[in-house]
């Protein structure tokens, strides 16, 4: 149903139409007539809503502060879950990725050439030289958030600290890239270019995506992409850059036992860092890192 002038927005701000949302609406109707990829309503977050995925970030955070505190040669995966879940639990959240789908721990861990979803492991120990990924997700009073962070193990060789670096730069390269009315293919564009630039391979098949009211939404956001193409970002979109690079080739398989973990095909190294930006009138904000 068409909205009038008067009536109260569709964005829940109890502001007349007029007043809120129509100049908006109107703009995105142009583009959308262009032939222009533009968000549903369903995808921008209020500012109400936004405000919960930020308080859910705060503490996403501190759970990944803790395991930078914590994380050490010797230690077990399933010990890294455990800090994980604890403290969330501890602290009025719930760890998003335990039985999601049937997952059956709290937290991801990846290490050396698992790409992602790696599952916390007893027997798995971290040694001097491994670089791991740790990727929290965490639900506080509904609302979603989700951020990882690379740990280097000890004495890395110079080629994992250097695929780190790059893979921290290809992150903060695809934030930069994050504009209101800008596009989605923007992101893609400037983190492919810095991994490309540094002969390394950015992972296609897998990538970031909306978060706030639930762990999975639109928009799939695609780590190579095409400057001025994609989904138009506009104020209110929440969603992850999460680059996914690899020192060798971009391909990768899924482990048929687990069903879940993810790995490069030729065995090199692969890395990731995530964080849940919101879009603003002024620009983004990170809500969790």
């Amino acid at each position: 149903m068409k909205l009038g002038r008067n009536d109260p927005c569709w964005c829940g701000s109890h502001k007349k139409y007029k007043s809120c949302h129509l100049a908006f609406d109107e703009k995105l109707e142009a583009m959308k007539k262009e032939g222009i990829l533009v968000p549903p309503h369903k995808i921008i977050k209020t500012a109400e809503q936004i405000e919960g995925i930020r308080e859910s970030g705060k503490l996403n955070t501190k759970v990944l502060d803790l395991v930078e505190q914590h994380i050490k040669e010797g230690m077990t995966t399933e010990e890294i879950n455990t800090l994980v879940h604890e403290y969330t639990v501890k602290n009025g959240g719930i760890p998003a990725p335990l039985n999601y789908k049937g997952f059956p721990k709290s937290v991801c861990t990846s290490v050396n050439n698992e790409v992602c979803h790696g599952i916390p492991d007893k027997n798995r120990i971290l040694k001097n030289g491994d670089i791991v990924n740790v990727d929290v997700t965490t639900i506080l009073n509904g609302y979603y958030a989700d951020a990882s962070r690379m740990f280097c193990i000890g004495e890395v060789s110079e080629e994992a600290k250097r695929l780190v670096e790059v893979t921290k730069q290809c992150l903060d390269a695809g934030l930069e890239a994050v504009k209101a009315w800008g596009y989605l293919g923007d992101v893609g564009y400037a983190v492919n270019n810095i991994a490309k630039k540094n002969g390394y391979a950015v992972v296609e098949e897998i990538g970031g995506h909306g978060v706030g009211l639930g762990f999975h939404e639109e928009p799939y956001v695609c780590h190579v992409g095409r400057k001025n193409t994609g989904m138009v970002l506009v104020p209110g979109m929440v969603f992850t850059i999460e680059p996914m690079i690899n020192a060798g080739k971009r391909e990768v398989y899924q482990d048929a036992d687990n069903g879940w973990t993810i790995y490069t095909q030729d065995g090199t190294l692969s890395a990731q860092w995530e964080y849940t930006v919101a879009i603003t009138e002024d620009g983004v904000e990170i809500l969790t890192k």
